[in-house]
């Protein structure tokens, strides 16, 4: 094992800047992770934007961390071995300890970290990660694939799951990203009609490719009567943090139908209480899911062929991928690559 290792960290000017840091050692119910992929996820911009400038060692962002254990420490689970390919999401391991996590509700968790943010991430050769929230990743997915699925793949999947639409019902995708064209797969694969809801004609192809059967351009034509016009939506599920887009698509809501929110926005979302009570409507948040949960969307992309969009650039050029990801010039998942996976296997 080397005793360094490259990672970009977050300097002083909120910019990402290369260093080699010191090789760490895993504590108890830790491991130590060679990095192999690390996807570029909307959230990053965000934990980069409001880092704690100050921390010492700067912070490490990345999210979506497929590697494979090159160290464990004390007490880790037997389940867990040296070579093993791993990934880690955005919830960093449950505490086992909290209300929740006695529940069994691990990821709502209190007293857990969020990769990137409150713990180092991927954007590095090499990552410390608890126990708790090692995802095990499947041999027919390359760990580039795999990334993404850690977080866009895992909240769409999860959110469709709680939308309470069922084989046949309309579920409309608002926002074809990084989260939208994995939800449109999703969609499609669970036996929904799928309509997508966009911006632009340029967009269209993809969403047909990715499993719409419709797209409305919401430029060209009143998204609302469009899905009126199939008889509603059983369930809306929003990856955009536009609260005025989300509002306007709102009263092609089915009755009983619910509204699934996954992007956040600074704006308060608008909604009469009248018209979620007249017909049972209802709005929902989701968040992500457990490790448990990660590895059976893992299983599900598998089995069903779904599989992000993605292209790749090396580590070093992090801070450009960062910069290309927030200026929406990417289809549609950037994957941070390692150049040197020579201590993956000792």
């Amino acid at each position: 094992m080397k005793g360094t290792y490259k990672a970009m960290q977050i300097g002083m000017s909120g910019s990402l800047e290369l260093v080699e840091r010191q090789t760490p050692t895993p504590r108890a119910s830790e491991v130590l992770i060679a990095v192999e992929a690390c996807g570029i996820c909307g959230a990053d911009a965000t934990d980069i934007d409001r880092a704690d400038r100050t921390l010492r060692p700067p912070r490490v962002p990345g999210h979506e961390v497929v590697g494979r254990i090159i160290a464990l420490g004390e007490n880790t689970p037997s389940i867990w071995k040296v070579g093993q390919r791993v990934g880690v999401g955005r919830l960093g391991g449950h505490c086992n300890e909290c209300g929740e996590c006695r529940r069994g509700r691990f990821n709502l968790c209190r007293d857990q970290p969020t990769v990137g943010f409150t713990c180092d991430g991927g954007y590095a050769e090499m990552m410390i990660a608890r126990a708790t929230g090692l995802i095990s990743i499947p041999v027919e997915l390359s760990s580039e694939e795999a990334a993404p699925i850690l977080c866009a793949g895992i909240a769409t999947f999860n959110a469709l799951k709680k939308s309470g639409a069922e084989a046949g019902d309309t579920v409309a995708i608002i926002g074809i990203g990084g989260l939208g064209h994995m939800a449109l797969q999703y969609a499609r694969k669970m036996g929904f009609r799928v309509v997508a809801v966009g911006r632009g004609e340029d967009i269209a192809a993809d969403a047909g490719r990715l499993g719409a059967h419709r797209y409305i351009d919401a430029n060209k034509e009143n998204a609302a009567d469009a899905l009126n016009g199939m008889g509603g939506a059983k369930a809306i599920l929003t990856t955009t943090g536009n609260s005025a887009a989300i509002a306007a698509l709102m009263p092609a809501l089915a009755p009983e139908g619910r509204l699934v929110v996954l992007g956040v926005g600074k704006d308060p979302l608008q909604v009469s209480t009248g018209y979620l009570v007249g017909a049972e409507r209802g709005i929902i948040g989701s968040i992500t899911g457990s490790p448990f949960e990660n590895e059976k969307t893992l299983d599900f992309s598998v089995m069903t062929g779904v599989r992000p969009m993605i292209e790749t650039m090396p580590l070093e050029r992090a801070a450009e991928a960062v910069q290309k990801m927030r200026s929406g010039d990417v289809k549609f998942r950037i994957v941070l690559t390692m150049g040197d996976r020579s201590n993956a296997h000792q």
